[in-house]
């Protein structure tokens, strides 16, 4: 049944991509294979699962008792597409969550679990189920590392440096006897452990200095055996604030700071109060939303300077842990809950800012897009036993080849897609080489109209043949229900040819395209 329900997908949309009523404007741009850079760390692909409307329960969790299938509590549907998706790391439990989250309340018997206010997100009661053990079970069921967000806000160096030590002590002590009582004898590994979230907002509406002083006196006791202390990251700014990386970088030694945090939301509109409608938007929406998510890259410029002006070594990394589409709730939905449908445009806003993340590989080393299942710009939408992936879901498939390849400088010259007052580049690329010594070339085309030919000469490597996936589809606001859940579908690209060395393709309007050259 689901071939059948994407051919017929393919059929009604793929004439509107391909035809083109005058020749297409073009893009030249040049792949350097010749001058390999840094390394795409596979954590810039990270999720960010926070306890927030149906993102963990119902989204992940089940119960061992659920009428859905589930392996110990989890979902297998959820377990298996974020498997198949190489979900490198995943950020938990929150955050504004986080910082009133007192991890003790989340582990034991579950039936014996405090009961607790969830304030920030709908003022729902929290069972306390998915804690500590549950989260890292899941974590490796999905072959995912673990980035945990400690609570500064309302908890303490003590209650954070406790909990490193249950999760990673290989000692004799109350804390691992207890840990083994409650079912897991060894320690985990962590790869990431935060010092609060947003602490300029719901994390205390704090000072960078304030802030400052406290990171490093939270930092001091967070301990863990030889080899096993997790990357200490620290909350920083966002949007075009770089205030938070001038404090850190610059008061705090970089042999203490593993990462310094950034988010930043990309909504149509200008103001928080009236950000647009997740579909049935018009394209003056459709392009905004690209103005502003392009903004990513000025941000990551502007605080890698002040970084490289206190670590020019590049020891700290710059992790966008919060990034991903934010729109207006749907009518009748809750709307502390962030639950919104995902749509074509996401998944091309998906694809810039991994473009943007890979140009800057040598200091963004840790990403998490906001957030995993049910929740803003989520993967995968379930409803009760039904599941199905979202666009995004299918961009970041297409891109799991950039997990850990090395990035391959690119110089692009593009038309502007314009309308009315505002204009962006029409294109957007990334390229990168395998380990497996493969090329990939990631390309986005904003303009929703038409199609652009793109040429690029690659010095530095003989390619012989190529190979490609797409995504598009017939509206700006294509997007997958659970009465249609394969209306937007990553399907092969054969348009690309390779003569003399030469990449020629014509990229589709509104697509995501990824090649792999060899």
């Amino acid at each position: 049944m689901r071939g059948v329900l994407l051919l017929t997908s393919i059929a009604l949309w793929a004439p509107q991509i391909w035809a083109q009523s005058a020749p297409a404007p073009s893009a030249s741009a040049v792949i350097h294979a010749d001058r390999p850079g840094a390394t795409i760390d596979r954590h810039i692909y990270g999720q960010f699962a926070e306890h927030l409307g149906r993102g963990i329960y119902e989204g992940v969790w089940v119960g061992e008792h659920s009428s859905i299938p589930n392996t110990r509590g989890f979902r297998n549907d959820v377990v298996a597409a974020l498997r198949d998706l190489h979900v490198p790391v995943v950020r938990w439990p929150g955050g504004c969550f986080a910082d009133e989250y007192h991890w003790r309340d989340g582990i034991g018997p579950r039936a014996k679990r405090r009961v607790t206010l969830n304030t920030n997100w709908g003022g729902v009661p929290e069972t306390n189920e998915f804690g500590t053990h549950e989260f890292l079970d899941f974590a490796e069921l999905i072959g995912a590392d673990a980035y945990i967000n400690g609570n500064l806000g309302t908890g303490s160096a003590a209650e954070m440096a406790e909990w490193l030590q249950y999760m990673t002590s290989d000692r004799a002590t109350s804390l691992t006897a207890e840990r083994a009582r409650n079912g897991h004898p060894g320690p985990w590994k962590i790869a990431y452990f935060a010092v609060g979230n947003e602490a300029w907002g719901c994390g205390g509406n704090m000072t960078p200095s304030h802030y400052v002083d406290l990171f490093r006196q939270s930092a001091t006791f967070l301990k863990a055996p030889e080899g096993a202390r997790p990357a200490i990251i620290a909350s920083g700014g966002h949007d075009d604030d770089t205030s938070w990386t001038e404090a850190l970088s610059s008061q705090v030694p970089a042999r203490e700071i593993g990462a310094i945090s950034f988010h930043y939301y990309t909504i149509p509109g200008d103001t928080w109060k009236n950000k647009g409608p997740a579909t049935g938007f018009g394209e003056d929406q459709w392009i905004s939303t690209f103005a502003h998510t392009l903004k990513m890259e000025d941000f990551i410029t502007r605080n890698s300077a002040v970084l490289d002006r206190y670590d020019p070594a590049k020891k700290i990394s710059f992790a966008v842990d919060e990034w991903g589409t934010w729109y207006d709730p749907g009518a009748g939905l809750e709307p502390g809950f962030l639950y919104q449908q995902n749509t074509l445009r996401d998944a091309l806003v998906a694809a810039i800012n991994l473009n943007i993340f890979h140009h800057h590989a040598d200091r963004v080393r840790l990403a998490a897009i906001a957030q995993m299942v049910n929740v803003l710009q989520a993967m995968i939408l379930t409803k009760g036993r039904q599941m199905l992936l979202t666009p995004t879901y299918y961009t970041f498939r297409m891109f799991r080849a950039f997990q850990d390849a090395t990035l391959l400088p690119t110089y692009l010259q593009t038309p502007q897609y314009s309308l009315d007052t505002v204009s962006v580049p029409a294109v957007s690329i990334s390229a990168a080489r395998t380990s497996g010594g493969a090329i990939i070339v990631a390309l986005v085309n904003l303009d929703p109209n038409q199609a652009i030919a793109l040429s690029a000469t690659i010095p530095g490597a003989n390619v012989q043949r190529v190979s490609g996936e797409m995504l598009s589809a017939p509206t700006m606001d294509s997007h997958n229900t659970f009465e249609d859940p394969y209306a937007v579908y990553a399907t092969p690209f054969t348009a690309a040819s390779v003569s003399g060395g030469e990449l020629s393709l014509t990229l589709p309007a509104k697509s995501v395209v990824v090649l792999t050259l060899q």
